[in-house]
C-alpha cells in the first residue's frame, strides 16, 4: 500500500519550483513593487538650507604633517522652525529600494512559502477527487502547518522588538495588559456551553480521552486518561492570551490604515462600502460559530412557506469555510490600498508638524520621513501575518475534519475497520521471522493507525475549529479597538 503516492510527486516538483522559479518571480515582490505604491523622499540638507534661509558653512580640514586628512566627517547638524513649509518629492517603489529593508526576506519567504504551500493543498484537493488518499498521509497540511509555525514565528519576533529598548515602555505595557485581557476572555470562552458556541473542545476532549485510554489499555497500562481537562482548558487559555497579544499591534496598524482609507475615500461610496464590508467581516464569521444566532435559523427552523431549513448542516459547514477563504482573499486584494496609506503617514507627520512651534534639527526630520519607508516590511508582516494564520488554520480544519467544499461531508473509500486491518499485518508480521522491507512498512502502518484511532476527526475538529474561530475572533478584536481609538484620539 503506497504510503505517499503522487502526493511526494507533488511536493517535490513544487520544491523544485521554489529553487527554479522563486529567485524570479515572486508574489511578494510583486504585491510592494508593481501595485503603484509611491513612497516620499526626505528633503536634503541643501534644500532645507534653502527654504530656512540659513547660509551653508564652510568647512576647514585639518591637515597632518604628511598633509592628509584627519579624522571622519563630521555631520552637518542645523535648526530648522517646525512650521517651514516643506514639500516632500515622491517615487514609485522599486526592487532596489525594498531589497534592503528590515524583514524584506521574512516578508518574502512568508508570502511565497504561503503561495507555494496553497497551491499543493489545491493540487491535492483536487487529486483526492478522483483518486481518494486512501491510508496514504497528507503531505499539504505538512506544507500548511509548516505556513502556521512560520507566521507565529514572526508575529513573535515582531512582537519581541517592542521589548527591546528603553523608549518601548507602551508598547510592552500594552502587550502585556492585552495578554492578560485576552488570556480573561478566553477563559470566559471556555467555560460556555457548547448549545451556544460550538467551537467542538467538549466533543474533542471526550473522543481523545476515550481513544487514548483505550490505546493505553492495548499496551497494558492503565489508565483513566492522559489530562485533565481543566489542565488542558488552562493550557488552551495561555496561548489564546498569548496569541492574542501577538495580534495587539497587528490589528491596531490596520485599523489606523483603514481609519486613513475611509478619509481618503468619503467622496467614494463605494470604497467605503468595500473597507467597511472587508472589516465586518471577521465578525460575520465569529457568528456563524454561535448556534442560536446562525446554524438555528440556516439549519434547524423551517421557515413559513417551506418544508425544510434553508441550509443542511453539511450546506452550513461548507459556507462557513468558504466566507473564510473569501475574507482572506478580499483583504489581499486591498493590501495595496492599506500599504499606501501606511506610507502616506511621513505626508502627514510632516503637515501636523507644521502646527507645532519650536525647532527641529535636520537629522530628526529626515529621520521622521524615512522611517516610514525603512519600516514598510514590518507593516507588511503586521498586515499579512494575521490573515495567513486565519486562512491556513481553516484549510488545516477542513481537511483534517474531513469536510467538503461542496456542501457535503469528505467521504473516501478506505478501510474503516482498523481492529482487522491491524490483526491482519500483525499476522504477516509474526509469519516472518526475518526482519524485511515489508514488515518495517507493516509497523509503521501499525503505529500511523493507532495515531489515527487517537487522533479522530472529532479531535481535529474541536482544536482546529477553535483555532480557526479564535484568530478571526482575534483579527476582529483587535482592528474593532484599534478602530475606537482612532475614532477619539486620531490627530488626522
Amino acid at each position: 500500500m503506497a504510503l505517499l503516492g503522487a502526493q511526494l510527486v507533488i511536493t517535490m516538483v513544487m520544491i523544485s519550483v521554489i529553487q527554479k522559479l522563486g529567485p524570479h518571480y515572486s508574489l511578494a515582490r510583486w504585491l510592494l513593487c508593481s501595485t503603484g505604491l509611491v513612497r516620499y523622499l526626505y528633503p536634503t540638507d541643501s534644500e532645507l538650507r534653502e527654504l530656512a534661509n540659513i547660509p551653508k558653512e564652510k568647512t576647514k580640514n585639518r591637515k597632518n604633517a604628511k598633509g592628509q586628512t584627519n579624522g571622519t566627517a563630521k555631520v552637518d547638524t542645523f535648526h530648522i522652525p517646525r512650521s517651514l513649509d516643506i514639500k516632500l518629492d515622491s517615487i514609485k517603489i522599486t526592487n532596489l529600494d525594498v531589497i534592503h529593508l528590515r524583514y524584506y526576506a521574512e516578508y518574502q519567504w512568508l508570502i511565497d512559502f504561503s503561495v507555494y504551500a496553497s497551491i499543493i493543498y489545491w493540487i491535492t484537493e483536487i487529486y483526492q477527487v478522483w483518486f481518494p488518499l486512501k491510508n496514504e498521509i497528507n503531505l499539504s497540511m505538512v506544507w500548511c502547518i509548516l505556513v502556521v509555525l512560520f507566521a507565529i514565528k514572526l508575529l513573535f519576533t515582531l512582537t519581541v522588538q517592542y521589548f527591546k529598548g528603553e523608549e518601548s515602555i507602551g508598547e510592552r505595557s500594552t502587550c502585556i495588559v492585552m495578554g492578560f485581557i485576552y488570556l480573561l476572555i478566553s477563559m470566559m470562552v471556555l467555560i460556555v456551553d457548547e448549545s451556544t458556541l460550538e467551537i467542538g473542545l467538549e466533543d474533542a476532549y471526550d473522543s481523545f480521552n476515550k481513544s487514548a485510554s483505550s490505546f493505553l489499555e492495548k499496551q497494558g497500562l492503565s489508565s483513566s486518561g492522559p489530562a485533565s481537562k481543566i489542565v488542558l482548558k488552562f493550557f488552551i487559555a495561555v496561548w489564546c492570551g498569548i496569541l492574542g497579544a501577538l495580534f495587539t499591534f497587528p490589528g491596531l496598524r490596520i485599523a489606523k490604515t483603514h481609519w486613513v482609507l475611509l478619509k481618503y475615500f468619503q467622496d467614494n461610496r463605494f470604497k467605503q462600502l468595500l473597507l467597511n464590508l472587508t472589516f465586518a467581516l471577521p465578525f460575520v464569521l465569529i457568528v456563524l460559530w454561535i448556534k442560536p444566532v446562525s446554524r438555528f435559523y440556516l439549519t434547524e427552523r423551517i421557515f413559513s412557506g417551506r418544508t425544510e431549513p434553508l441550509m443542511s448542516e453539511e450546506s452550513f459547514e461548507s459556507l462557513r469555510l468558504f466566507l473564510v477563504v473569501l475574507t482572506v482573499v478580499l483583504k489581499l486584494v486591498l493590501m495595496p490600498w492599506y500599504l499606501q496609506a501606511y506610507l502616506d503617514m511621513a505626508y502627514h507627520r510632516l503637515e501636523n508638524q507644521k502646527k507645532e512651534a519650536g525647532r527641529i534639527t535636520n537629522i530628526e526630520l529626515q529621520k521622521q520621513v524615512a522611517a516610514v519607508f525603512y519600516y514598510l516590511c514590518v507593516v507588511t508582516l503586521q498586515y499579512a501575518a494575521p490573515i495567513v494564520l486565519c486562512y491556513f488554520f481553516t484549510l488545516i480544519y477542513k481537511t483534517l475534519g474531513e469536510y467538503n467544499w461542496i456542501g457535503e461531508f469528505h467521504k473516501q473509500n478506505v478501510v474503516t475497520n482498523y481492529t482487522k486491518l491491524n490483526d491482519t499485518l500483525k499476522a504477516t508480521v509474526q509469519a516472518d521471522e526475518s526482519k524485511s522491507i515489508l514488515d518495517s512498512a507493516a509497523d509503521f502502518h501499525l503505529t500511523l493507525d493507532s495515531l489515527k484511532s487517537v487522533f479522530t476527526k472529532t479531535v481535529y475538529r474541536g482544536l482546529f475549529g477553535f483555532a480557526t474561530w479564535w484568530c478571526l475572533f482575534l483579527y476582529f478584536a483587535t482592528t474593532s479597538f484599534g478602530l475606537v481609538y482612532e475614532t477619539y484620539f486620531s490627530t488626522l
